[in-house]
């Protein structure tokens, strides 16, 4: 019954681990969610989103309500015979006006357009920034992979000196090898060691750059999942089965793919894009100032008047009637000379709209750079994953081969070593490759507009 609770026991503990196994996909969300920069550009649009809203605004009409109240004491005007008068009183006044701006050069129409533009610009500069903290996540990801796999290959390699330093020990007694074969192969069985150390060492420094880049706690666990363990660095069969690396629908690696990717889609293109926009309806928003503005007006007001320790005063109710005022305006404002000032808000309007035109067509320029070569540096690393892939696999065929002459006593031990240490190479160098295509693929699919992280 205790084996079986223990059973039972272990089999939860071991489902529980793989259930907590981060994902590429899971450790990207979870950095996009927690990043710093990217709750800032969110606040960051919010403010975009509220210039709009004030930009929408200035269209309506602005109301106004006023209440008054005084005493005098002394020396006055009566507001009845509007005379002088020496007696104390009290005065209550009650206004309403509202106004509207009726043509003012379409500044508020460019204003709006302007933060339309703004806010468009603030949507690709979260993304932007989204899809940045993706990339950096993939970069340290890839990393943990990497190490992994080599700690992977270092602990196998522990095992198999171990494995043969017995063997040779074992030949030693029968009088099969010598002293010195003994000597040599514990050196590689040190050696071996020393590097599984330095892997392992490796491997911890990248788990702790994943989490700094994830934002996750630095003194929490962090279990990944990216690697089959059934097979993956088996040096005695010639297939090493590597994992296939795919997020989201593969693209298409044929020849007739286009090099030229486009662009348009990418976050920071539409950022440099939507920044032009904005600018230019600032600068004809600036130039609104040299047209007339005409606004019209209208309002109500009336007064209570008492005069103190007089009770004949007329009630209030009859006061607030017939002292009723309404009145309607129209005004035009012609600017004349303003000390220069609007001529040089126009002339700073057009320079900014000039410098995010230049700053567009940079954009531009680079990222049609970065997209092709990422474009070629993924196809050839396509290509190298297939010649590191036979490389591997002859590699394998000549580390058994010579493993079987040092036992037969027709090769020494540092050609044992030679062999096994090329293999051992062949096999990092594939998985480089590997992971090296996989990062390029999803720069193709960054520079293309496309998103790499699911929400």
């Amino acid at each position: 019954m205790k084996a079986l609770l223990k059973i039972c026991l272990a089999m939860a503990v071991q489902q529980a681990s793989a259930q907590s196994d981060w994902t590429m996909q899971q450790c990207m969300q979870y950095a996009v969610q927690h990043n710093h920069e990217v709750k800032q550009a969110e606040l960051e649009l919010d403010n975009y989103k509220a210039s709009k809203t004030g930009a929408i605004g200035n269209f309506l009409p602005s109301v106004d309500a006023g209440i008054g109240a005084q005493y005098n004491f002394g020396r006055a005007i009566d507001p009845e015979t509007n005379g002088y008068t020496d007696v104390s009183t009290f005065y209550n006044g009650y206004q309403l006006s509202a106004s509207l701006p009726v043509f003012d050069g379409f500044s508020r129409l460019h204003a709006l357009k302007a933060a339309k533009a703004s806010e468009l610009m603030g949507r690709a500069s979260l993304r932007q920034r989204q899809d940045q903290t993706a990339l950096d996540v993939l970069q340290a990801y890839t990393s943990v992979a990497y190490y992994d796999g080599l700690v992977k290959m270092a602990e196998e390699k522990v095992e198999e000196t171990l494995l043969l330093l017995k063997q040779v020990k074992v030949l030693e007694e029968v009088g099969r090898k010598s002293a010195a074969d003994v000597a040599q192969v514990e050196s590689q069985q040190a050696e071996a060691d020393y590097e599984l150390t330095r892997q392992q060492n490796l491997y911890a420094s990248a788990i702790l750059e994943l989490k700094k880049a994830m934002n996750y706690p630095l003194g929490d666990s962090l279990s990944l999942e990216y690697i089959p363990n059934v097979g993956m660095f088996d040096s005695q069969c010639g297939n090493n089965s590597f994992p296939t690396w795919v997020i989201g629908s593969p693209l298409a690696t044929n020849g007739t793919q286009e090099k030229n990717l486009d662009n348009e889609r990418h976050p920071e293109l539409q950022v440099a894009r939507y920044r032009m926009q904005a600018s230019k309806h600032e600068w004809h928003q600036a130039r609104a100032s040299l047209y007339p503005s005409l606004s019209l007006s209208a309002g109500l007001s009336t007064t209570y008047y008492k005069t103190l320790h007089n009770d004949a005063a007329e009630t209030f109710r009859n006061q607030m009637k017939n002292n009723m005022g309404e009145y309607f305006g129209v005004s035009v404002n012609i600017p004349l000379f303003n000390r220069l000032q609007t001529l040089t808000s126009i002339r700073k309007a057009k320079n900014n709209y000039k410098i995010a035109q230049e700053a567009y067509d940079q954009k531009q320029l680079e990222l049609a750079k970065l997209s092709s070569e990422a474009w070629q540096d993924w196809q050839g690393y396509q290509k190298q994953t297939i010649q590191m892939e036979k490389k591997v696999e002859a590699d394998s065929i000549a580390y058994q081969l010579t493993r079987r002459q040092f036992e037969e006593g027709l090769a020494t031990a540092i050609d044992l070593h030679t062999t096994s240490a090329q293999l051992l190479n062949s096999k990092a160098t594939l998985l480089q490759c590997q992971l090296m295509a996989m990062v390029k693929e999803q720069l193709v699919r960054y520079y293309k507009g496309e998103t790499i992280w699911t929400e």
